[in-house]
């Protein structure tokens, strides 16, 4: 069975940092594209990054391009999402999600198989 279990978030400042945890169990770490989500009260999940583990190369939104950054480390089956010079508009709910094949319509959550159980960001202005 295939779980991705998420840890970090929490609350800082505006201008702050953090960094999320997404430690996949039970798949091939290194065939994965691991993508990041966030959801904020009454919209819709919005895609963050995806991150090709194969080719260790992500992709970003461009409203956190610049600010966020992905990192994996292979030896914990772990992928960190770093979010550094936030904004109290990126206060969300954060989600990791996998998939064995990703296609270049990254940002859709129908394109992943397999979600984290999400972690509260909350940036005070």
């Amino acid at each position: 069975e295939v779980q991705l279990v998420q840890s970090g978030g929490g609350l800082v400042q505006a201008g702050g940092s953090l960094r999320l945890s997404c430690t996949v169990y039970g798949f091939t770490f290194d065939d994965l594209a691991i993508g990041w989500f966030r959801q904020a009260p009454g919209k819709e999940r919005v895609a963050i990054s995806c991150f090709k583990n194969s080719s260790r190369s992500a992709v970003y939104a461009y409203f956190v391009k610049g600010r966020f950054n992905v990192s994996s480390d292979n030896a914990k089956n772990t992928v960190y999402l770093t979010m550094d010079s936030l904004k109290p508009e990126d206060t969300a709910v954060y989600y990791c999600a996998a998939a064995p094949i990703i296609s270049r319509l990254w940002i859709l959550p129908d394109e992943y198989d397999y979600w984290g159980q999400g972690t509260q960001v909350t940036v005070s202005s």
